[in-house]
């Protein structure tokens, strides 16, 4: 189940960017569950990773990797998170990283491992390694459909997002791939995340620029309150392209950035497990940037919220009792004002005079829903993405290792 159509777009292929992708037979038989991606030399890698401190041990050689020498390859396997298994879990990581080095001629420091899955049981080592060599002849720049379906796990389609934008140097190309569906909610970047662009950016820039754009992507969504162990979002910069030289230059690169990774944290929630409603929670009037996320994600990860949203059941009250508790100080709630799409629930602190039972149905009935809360506190704002609670999503969960 998902909300609203959706397609893979044609990605232009990146100058020393190759993807394939592989059977390897990690969990289940005939899906792709392997993929290695190609990073041409003399690129800038940067990469996010998850706070969780139960890490995966994918996470904790990437990232030990990443500090020593620029990767020239991605290795992610999909049906095995390798987290919860202590230094087996480090050094089946390690191996895999030698078995590709080995096969391509390069490292094992500049192999980067990432895993997604069930979490606690040891890798397959000999599954991946015998599956390597099927995604090394399947290596091209026009496999990023390949790529993005040899990461899913419980999702329902593949999430790609690509874009062009000029520069005072010409073109640059930004695909992007990711996977996500439950135990999502940000801290970090809570799912997989591959992109690429062919611009020259310096490794210290391109960092920083993916951790700006990350907080309000990847960082800005929820299906569940649950942060993985295993996230990671990785930014390729190939140097094959024009420069970013300018302040204009970097403007409109970081606003393409960001448009590829709000389209696929969007995408996230749109083919969130069991979700039938996207909804878009906008908090402004903040005293703070951090204090009108704190009130979004209280209405976001409430079970009452998402389950009335489920419903199409306009109980705005549980809207309200959910900003009422979010963590925020001496909340005046004479200033708060409260619209469902565009209906007015809240203002004057209780039930807007407007309101109808008949006008909020009718916006609960739609599969796109903004609900918009005013603070009056200031003038900061933030946005966050979730999905509702569904009978689908507990029996997905429930039955998610059999």
């Amino acid at each position: 189940m998902a909300v609203g159509e959706a397609s893979f777009p044609h990605m232009p292929a990146i100058d020393g960017v190759r993807l394939g992708a592989a059977m390897a037979g990690i969990k289940k038989p005939n899906r792709r569950d392997l993929v290695v991606i190609e990073i041409p030399e003399g690129a800038s890698v940067a990469a996010t990773f998850t706070r969780n401190a139960f890490c995966a041990a994918p996470v904790h050689v990437a990232k030990a990797h990443l500090t020593q020498t620029p990767p020239r390859y991605l290795l992610i396997n999909t049906g095995n998170a390798n987290a919860g298994t202590g230094s087996r879990g480090i050094a089946d990581a390690e191996r895999c990283c030698s078995a590709l080095a080995s096969l391509a001629g390069v490292d094992p420091q500049q192999v980067l491992p990432f895993s997604t899955g069930v979490i606690g049981e040891t890798l397959p080592v000999e599954k991946i390694a015998a599956g390597l060599p099927q995604a090394l002849t399947q290596l091209d720049g026009a496999q990023w459909a390949e790529a993005a379906e040899g990461i899913l796990t419980t999702d329902t389609r593949v999430k790609g997002a690509t874009a062009q934008v000029e520069l005072s140097g010409g073109t640059v190309t930004l695909n992007g791939i990711s996977k996500g569906s439950g135990m999502i909610k940000p801290n970090m970047a809570t799912m997989l995340g591959f992109v690429a662009c062919d611009a020259e950016i310096p490794a210290a820039t391109l960092s920083q620029w993916l951790r700006d754009s990350v907080a309000v992507s990847f960082n800005a969504i929820t299906v569940d309150s649950d942060t993985s162990t295993n996230d990671a979002c990785t930014l390729i910069a190939t140097g094959r392209g024009p420069q970013v030289v300018s302040a204009e230059d970097e403007r409109r690169f970081r606003a393409a950035l960001t448009q590829v990774l709000t389209e696929l944290a969007q995408a996230i929630i749109r083919d969130a497990e069991g979700a039938t409603k996207f909804v878009t929670l906008e908090v402004e009037e903040a005293a703070s940037v951090e204090e009108a996320r704190e009130v979004a994600f209280t209405v976001a990860h409430s079970p009452l919220v998402k389950t009335a949203l489920y419903a199409s059941d306009a109980n705005w009250g549980r809207i309200l009792a959910a900003v009422g508790r979010a963590p925020v100080e001496a909340l005046d709630v004479e200033r708060i004002v409260i619209d469902l799409g565009d209906v007015r629930l809240v203002e004057h602190g209780g039930r807007a005079e407007s309101y109808t039972e008949a006008a909020g149905s009718r916006v609960m009935a739609q599969a796109e829903i903004t609900i918009r809360i005013r603070l009056g506190r200031g003038e900061a704002r933030a946005t966050v993405w979730t999905s509702d609670l569904s009978h689908d999503y507990v029996s997905i969960n429930a039955d998610y290792r059999s």
